[in-house]
């Protein structure tokens, strides 16, 4: 039984601070009346450097914490201060993603994004070695990195556990002779993507099932390409 008595909770999965978790807790946060306890779990680790910290910040009062089933739950009794809930909701609505992209070696290009960089090749090559991923080699990336960091994400907040995951996509476009300027018929655009996606896990299958329902409702990629492109995914447990 744990010493503090909770009068709200939320679990942040495996998010970090600053990644979205302080977000979920202000909101959690929010409705508590000066003096009262919020519990929140996390499976991440830096939580409990970074949580403390942050506390002491905005004039909260960290508690402690408790190993729980998979996760550590910790306590911070809420301050006297009033949050800025609505204010920081606004901001994370309206905040935009940056990259700079300049001209690399040959056929490449050097894609700046926040701290990291990366070379991207042609817009569709289609060669079994290439000198970098071409554009649409990062879409399907995007689109299924999206997905499957996503349902982890959803999961951790749900106490699922996954023992390994795997999701394997293939494009297609329309005409890919369009593109390269051979054809006049047709469009460059891509017009399908099929996959299937493979998660090993000892949860039960409607659970699984719900996470993936919500990752796929939840996605950004998923959801601003599905209107466009023929999606079709198979759901695998194994």
């Amino acid at each position: 039984m744990s010493q503090f008595f909770a009068h709200g909770m939320c679990d942040g999965g495996d998010l970090d601070c600053g990644s979205g978790l302080l977000l979920i807790i202000k909101k959690a946060m929010d409705p508590l009346e000066p003096g009262e306890i919020l519990e929140v779990r996390s499976r991440e680790r830096t939580v409990a450097d970074d949580l403390p910290a942050w506390c002491r910040m905005v004039k909260h009062e960290f508690l402690g914490s408790e190993l729980g089933e998979n996760w550590t739950s910790y306590f911070v009794q809420k301050g006297g201060k009033t949050e800025t809930l609505e204010k920081d909701l606004e901001a994370a609505k309206g905040y935009r993603w940056v990259v700079r992209t300049s001209n690399g070696n040959g056929l490449t290009a050097k894609v700046h994004s926040r701290n990291h960089s990366f070379i991207a090749g042609q817009p569709a090559e289609f060669s079994v070695k290439v000198e970098a991923p071409s554009a649409v080699d990062y879409l399907l990336a995007s689109l299924s990195s999206c997905l499957l960091v996503g349902f982890k994400s959803h999961g951790s907040r749900r106490n699922i556990v996954i023992d390994h995951m795997e999701l394997t996509l293939k494009g297609k476009l329309d005409n890919v002779l369009y593109h390269m300027d051979l054809d006049d018929v047709g469009s460059p655009r891509i017009i399908e993507v099929h996959g299937s996606f493979y998660i090993t896990s000892p949860n039960e299958e409607s659970e699984l099932m719900k996470v993936w329902e919500k990752t796929l409702e939840r996605s950004p990629i998923y959801q601003t390409l599905k209107n466009t492109v023929d999606i079709q995914l198979k759901f695998s447990i194994v």
